[in-house]
């Protein structure tokens, strides 16, 4: 019981630490090209960097907008809560295994600062019926750069920054 409740605090924790940065859709201002901006951004906690090769406009400055297909996953069985930033933060009572997938395109500004990928796994039940947080992984363009086994010890988040 006192580790289900250490679990719940932590992804609750995480959660609100997560939201308390992100804006919501509406509050996006366009950006100088007229497109609006992706996602909130913030430092990495792991320091992983996904960069792709930068377009340079006529001009030499880089002005070309990079697309990203990224994958959520949350393995297991049965049910749980997942917290996700993905474009927009969400939360989902969802069935495992669950994936969720979508194409997020940075503009330059965007890439230099980065932006933050994460997903944070609910508490699923063992095979011992102990609760442990369930595995997570984040894919980029087919490349996996983010896995975490889960369990019941830890701090368990899968979170990347794009740029």
């Amino acid at each position: 019981m006192r580790r289900a409740r250490t679990i719940i605090a932590l992804v609750a924790a995480a959660g609100l630490l997560t939201a308390c940065g992100g804006s919501g859709d509406d509050d996006r201002k366009p950006a100088a090209d007229g497109q609006g901006a992706a996602a909130s951004s913030a430092p990495a906690a792991d320091g992983q960097d996904e960069e792709k090769e930068e377009e340079k406009g006529t001009d030499g400055g880089d002005r070309a907008d990079t697309t990203y297909e990224v994958t959520l996953e949350v393995g297991g069985s049965g049910g749980t809560s997942v917290y996700y930033v993905l474009g927009t933060n969400r939360t989902e009572q969802v069935s495992l295994p669950w994936k969720k997938s979508d194409s997020i395109t940075l503009n330059s500004t965007q890439r230099k600062v980065g932006t933050i990928v994460s997903v944070v796994p609910g508490p699923v039940t063992q095979s011992d019926g102990r609760l442990a947080a369930a595995p997570c992984s984040i894919t980029v363009d087919g490349k996996k750069v983010v896995d975490d086994p889960g369990g019941a010890e830890g701090k368990h988040i899968c979170q990347y920054t794009l740029h």
